[in-house]
């Protein structure tokens, strides 16, 4: 690298200095140290994963570990606790590490099923706002929260409101008329189109069903969607 600012020797104001380690911030640095990742690793008997480099696991005495490293961080897991307490334990020799996070826990029993209310009336717009505050924070900052407010959403009536009109010969030089749909989803318009329609109709009544036919294709799209 270049001379440090402070500290060019005189007179040898163009040579440059060899590093003896990387630096932080250097092009080369992620190279080297997942290349220093991989030897201690592989000479220690673990083995890289085909499909992510960047996935490492040792099966030994019918136990099994793998960690999954991500630049500097990494997450490890094993058959039990006394093989991760190891792994850890070997990788603190190798290299500066210090824990971020404790056991991490969830504020929803996974193995818990929700019924629908038969009993007690619940003040649905109430729980909506409190659903939506939670949601806030959910894609803000608490991801620990994802799970219990997703499952706890999924019990909102979603109504979609569709209307659907015509006119009849609205281009009396083409005989054709203008069908429109709209859809709408909390308040909010969702899908809608007004087009001229690609048939020469013979009353009104047509008109409206062909209309309508338009419209129910699009309310099957919406539902699956």
């Amino acid at each position: 690298m270049e001379q440090p600012e402070g500290c060019v020797v005189p007179g040898k104001e163009k040579n440059v200095c060899k590093l003896v380690k990387s630096l932080d911030g250097l092009k080369q640095v992620p190279k080297q140290w997942h290349n220093k990742f991989d030897h201690v690793l592989i000479t220690n008997g673990y083995s890289i994963n085909d499909a992510d480099k960047c996935i490492y696991s040792k099966y030994e005495n019918n136990t099994c570990v793998v960690i999954c490293l991500y630049v500097d961080d990494m997450l490890i897991f094993g058959t039990s606790l006394e093989v991760v307490r190891e792994t850890k334990k070997f990788l603190g020799s190798k290299f500066d590490m210090k824990p971020r996070r404790g056991r991490v826990s969830t504020l929803y029993d996974p193995s818990s099923q929700l019924k629908k209310n038969r009993e007690h009336s619940v003040a649905q717009i109430e729980y909506a706002q409190i659903i939506g505050s939670l949601m806030y924070l959910m894609n803000c900052t608490r991801l620990d929260i994802a799970y219990a407010v997703g499952r706890l959403s999924r019990g909102f009536p979603i109504v979609l409101e569709g209307f659907s009109d015509a006119n009849w010969i609205s281009d009396s030089n083409e005989m054709k008329s203008t069908s429109g749909y709209v859809f709408i989803l909390g308040g909010s318009a969702v899908s809608w189109k007004s087009a001229k329609q690609t048939c020469i109709t013979r009353s009104i009544m047509e008109v409206e069903f062909i209309a309508l036919e338009k419209a129910s294709s699009e309310v099957k799209c919406l539902e699956t969607s």
